[in-house]
């Protein structure tokens, strides 16, 4: 039998009280460590005289706070897109919301309605309907950006045609000028 050169120590056997031990010191530290915080930062500049405070950015409204106006009947509208973005340039942002009703069966026809709030942050309202439920169109690659709404429409030719296989489509954009929503259409439109 050989001997080791390095004696056995007392800590490679792990015994309760070594747990008890450990826990109690991290616990210490833990406590410390909380008592003991950094001051505050001195690095910034000092304010100028007279300076006033940024007015907290204004959130863009909730779908979920609006009556649509959509007549579902006996089921509830949902919305089924949303967009945020400032589209007249006010500095506060507008939502823009894919409408339809929650029908258990088919596809049905979308609206796309603009909400804003008042400057005071008020509760939001509808204040502009780009695309109404009536025109029997489903809206698809929707999106907000660049002070613009965009989204394909698709739709269909007449009333023979099923409304399960809509043989429309095209690009549309809306653009706030001259104090209303203007659409647009690419020149490259097309039907499916």
């Amino acid at each position: 039998m050989q001997s080791s050169a390095v004696p056995e120590l007392a800590h490679t056997h792990t015994r309760p009280i070594h747990w008890l031990a450990t826990a109690t010191a991290v616990a210490g530290v833990v406590a410390f460590s909380s008592v003991l915080q950094p001051g505050a930062a001195t690095a910034a500049q000092p304010a100028a005289p007279e300076t006033k405070s940024a007015p907290a950015p204004m959130t863009a409204p909730d779908p979920a706070a609006v009556t649509f106006p959509i007549e579902c009947g006996p089921v509830k509208a949902v919305v089924k897109k949303r967009a945020s973005g400032d589209l007249d340039g006010d500095g506060r942002p507008e939502t823009v919301a894919v409408v339809h009703c929650d029908s258990p069966m088919g596809t049905p026809p979308d609206g796309v309605y603009v909400l804003t709030r008042d400057a005071d942050g008020g509760k939001p309202r509808v204040v502009a309907t780009l695309v109404d439920p009536k025109d029997s169109t489903t809206v698809t690659d929707f999106a907000v950006r660049d002070g613009a709404a965009t989204a394909t429409l698709l739709g269909y030719s007449s009333a023979d045609v099923p409304r399960c296989c809509p043989d429309e489509k095209s690009d549309v954009k809306w653009r706030w000028r001259g104090g209303s929503f203007v659409r647009s259409t690419p020149s490259e439109a097309r039907s499916v």
